[in-house]
């Protein structure tokens, strides 16, 4: 019997998917996370975005296209935020939420003895009050990702993650160990929700880094908060001597009055300094970011100093995208910016991020990497997108970046490592 795994939503959906995957097949599946015909179709849905809850209804959908008798799972954050929404569409067995996830697995193994034909249960429980295990994630990628820890407890005003996800909880370092010490990988990623505030009993994410500095692997950070960027951990992280030179550090806005108003806790001062901390323990890092533009009540001032502070902190990447409100989270209840000048405005923070994606590329042109090859080019220790056709995939080249190509640089290999 065939099992599709369809995900829709973060890095974070993507992983746990990978460990339902792992799951499925132990309980005999053949597993696949490509929407195709299959017996059992598992959705892991997002609702960070009202398109991405759209998205989500739509997939069950899509789902029978394939085979209109297969059952259908539901879990995630949308299903959490809007349960009724799922447990009625037909072929739809068993809707959960975005904690408990280990009881998906339950479910698909009564529906694997049983089929029903029709909505039968299902589960939207209480908070999780322990970090919920699952089976090691099933390996899509060159890169292993590992969860170490879920929900928020930040309640930033556009957000619903705190809601859906409930309070910050973490995995437990042996439990992490474990993990990471039976994964093949040359990479490995460390993934939560905020994982800034990962903390098991006195270890924070820093001695985390620590307990993990044997593994015969690079460890990358998934994104981070500004206030774990201290000396402290920047030596943490020097002492581990395997964790990649790569920050993806939350922004969203570059303006104090902004950043109030998003109860992000933080001041644009505060932010460049971390910047410049991590500048001078890694002087070659790559600092990635997000920002939102057009949040209520963002004026021209509050835009120009989001523009400004892409220069100043010498980004290696910009995500930015428009602010999209959510019901059900303070910003919600704000006056909104004119669509109009949102679109205008994301044009030109989308400028000014690729100028400074272009100038920190061509400070590395000429010099020596190590770069890890996946089926598409690969990537260096601060995270330059490298492209070489000779390059085996899954392999550790030292390289001498050429010349700029596609998103990325041109690789010129010269040796494996």
């Amino acid at each position: 019997m065939r099992a599709c795994v369809f995900t829709i939503g973060c890095k974070q959906n993507e992983v746990e998917s990978a460990s339902l995957m792992r799951g499925l097949a132990e309980l005999g599946f053949e597993v696949t996370d490509r929407l195709c015909p299959a017996d059992l179709y598992l959705l892991n849905t997002c609702a960070v975005t009202r398109e991405a809850e759209r998205k989500s209804r739509q997939a069950v959908a899509r789902m029978r296209k394939f085979n209109p008798d297969a059952p259908v799972i539901v879990c995630g954050c949308a299903s959490e935020h809007d349960a009724a929404a799922f447990e009625g569409r037909e072929g739809v067995v068993f809707v959960s939420g975005a904690m408990h996830k280990d009881r998906v697995l339950e479910a698909a193994e009564r529906v694997l003895a049983s089929p029903p034909k029709n909505f039968c249960e299902g589960y939207i429980g209480g908070a999780e009050t322990a970090f919920c295990e699952l089976p090691a994630p099933v390996q899509t990628r060159t890169r292993a990702y590992l969860r170490v820890q879920d929900g928020c407890n930040r309640f930033c005003t556009y957000c619903l993650i705190p809601y859906l996800r409930g309070r910050s909880r973490s995995r437990k370092v042996g439990s992490v160990l474990t993990e990471a010490k039976s994964s093949a990988a040359k990479e490995i990623v460390l993934t939560g929700i905020d994982l800034s505030d990962y903390r098991d009993g006195e270890t924070d994410l820093g001695g985390l880094l620590l307990a993990l500095k044997d593994i015969p692997a690079r460890i990358r950070l998934g994104s981070l908060e500004v206030g774990i960027v201290t000396e402290r951990f920047l030596e943490q992280m020097k002492e581990a001597g395997n964790v990649m030179p790569h920050f993806h550090l939350s922004l969203q806005s570059g303006s104090d009055a902004v950043l109030k108003a998003m109860n992000r806790k933080y001041t644009r001062e505060e932010y460049l300094s971390a910047c410049g901390r991590i500048y001078r323990a890694f002087p070659n890092a790559a600092i990635t970011t997000d920002i939102i533009v057009g949040f209520p009540a963002e004026t021209e001032e509050d835009f120009e100093d989001s523009l400004s502070i892409v220069r100043e902190a010498g980004f290696a990447r910009v995500h930015a995208f428009p602010f999209s409100p959510r019901e059900g989270t303070a910003a919600y209840r704000m006056k909104d910016v004119p669509p109009a000048v949102k679109r205008e405005r994301v044009g030109r923070m989308l400028k000014a991020a690729a100028e400074a994606e272009e100038a920190y590329m061509a400070r590395f042109l000429g010099e020596e990497a190590v770069a890890l090859f996946e089926s598409d080019g690969g990537y260096t220790e601060n995270y330059l997108r490298v492209y070489n056709e000779s390059a085996r995939e899954n392999g550790l080249y030292r390289v001498r970046l050429i010349k700029r190509e596609k998103d990325g640089v041109y690789a010129e290999l010269l040796e494996e490592v």
